[in-house]
């Protein structure tokens, strides 16, 4: 049987308070490569804009992949306390992709 599931994209802004700007970069770095890993991440890039935001983008094969990801109480921990780190509400997106989904071309050494 194909799956002919969409992946999920997730995508949006976060923006420290001035004094918590270190820690949600530590935070944000920290969880990239171990999300590369985990088996339904698609991507997952960190950004951070030149005005001080962070923008996250992730593809993941499924919701439940998401939700799993979402459970993680290394990923919980900063979740449950974004209203300290955060000067307003995260501005997220979600949506799935309509565009069939290609591997990335690998970066040129």
């Amino acid at each position: 049987m194909t799956n002919t599931a969409r992946p999920l994209a997730l995508y949006g802004f976060l923006r420290p308070k001035p004094e918590y700007a270190d820690e949600v970069r530590r935070v944000l770095s920290s969880l990239v490569e171990p999300t590369r890993q985990e088996p339904g991440n698609l991507q997952y890039h960190l950004h951070e804009h030149e005005d001080g935001r962070f923008f996250l983008y992730e593809v993941w094969r499924s919701q439940e992949d998401l939700d799993q990801h979402n459970a993680l109480p290394s990923l919980r921990a900063f979740l449950d306390n974004l209203s300290t780190y955060l000067e307003e509400a995260p501005e997220v997106y979600f949506d799935t992709m309509l565009s069939p989904y290609a591997e990335p071309n690998p970066i040129p050494a």
